[in-house]
């Protein structure tokens, strides 16, 4: 399974906590994960008849549950699925972008099937060690009758865990420009006026735009060739090390926020 959720707060990660031409504001911030409020849309996975199919991918797919690597198109960070059913209530999830992992997941349902734990190794948007976290879903409606336990509708309910690369950014202002760089490789340099300017070490977003709404507030955008991927608000507080975020995921509409802490 494709952890959706988890891939989306990973990539968001690397946001503008607050990015003015004061200095006060560089240097390194971290996202208080326990503080997120996940996308309430959920994720929609079908397991039958040893089919497997991601409804909510951005595209979605159909692939064999047979353990073995299925191609899959339009996707920046993985071109193959392999779907191996552990039992009735685990499946176990490999990515790969030209022959190499990029991603590992295990997915287990709960007895009753209304809750699902998760824990995943990801490094498909990373030059460095892979992001790791662990976290749980709620059941939100149940997949067709006769399918597999992860079957059906879920959202991302917590993490228990996630690694800080994941969830650590710096930055530093010069001027009227701003330099991102992340433990996992990404880094750019844009202006602080909305120019668009190229996004480095990431397969699924090629140029960012930042602009400064007022002295408190960025509005970040991102984008995959001329489509947006996601636009990233941040408002830090009066006290300056503190900063709320709003996400929307401009693939598959859906939205989330957190609070970051600098460091």
């Amino acid at each position: 399974m494709k952890l959706l959720l988890a891939t989306a707060l990973l990539g968001v990660a690397l946001i503008p906590a607050q990015a003015l031409a004061s200095s006060p504001f560089d240097g390194t911030w971290k996202i208080n994960v326990s503080s997120a409020n996940m996308p309430k849309k959920p994720d929609v996975f079908v397991l039958k008849d040893g089919m497997y199919t991601c409804q909510t991918c951005a595209p979605g797919y159909t692939v064999k549950a047979d353990g073995t690597d299925q191609a899959v198109s339009g996707h920046p960070y993985y071109d193959t699925v392999a779907i191996k059913v552990v039992d009735d209530h685990t499946i176990q999830e490999t990515d790969k972008k030209a022959g190499k992992t990029v991603t590992t997941s295990t997915v287990t349902a709960s007895k009753d099937g209304k809750t699902a734990t998760f824990e995943f190794a990801d490094s498909s948007n990373t030059n460095a060690a892979p992001v790791t976290g662990k976290g749980e879903s709620k059941l939100i409606a149940a997949g067709p009758t006769g399918s597999h336990a992860i079957s059906g509708s879920w959202i991302t309910t917590s993490f228990s865990s996630l690694s800080d690369n994941g969830v650590t950014v710096t930055y530093k202002t010069d001027g009227d420009m701003m330099m991102m760089s992340s433990p996992t490789g990404q880094s750019y340099t844009a202006k602080l006026d909305g120019t668009e300017a190229p996004y480095k070490g990431d397969p699924g977003i090629t140029t960012v735009s930042v602009k400064k709404i007022n002295a408190d507030t960025l509005m970040e955008t991102d984008k995959r060739g001329d489509k947006v991927v996601g636009t990233i608000r941040t408002t830090v507080d009066n006290t300056g090390t503190s900063a709320t975020v709003m996400y929307h995921d401009g693939l598959r509409n859906r939205s989330m926020s957190w609070t970051q802490k600098k460091i």
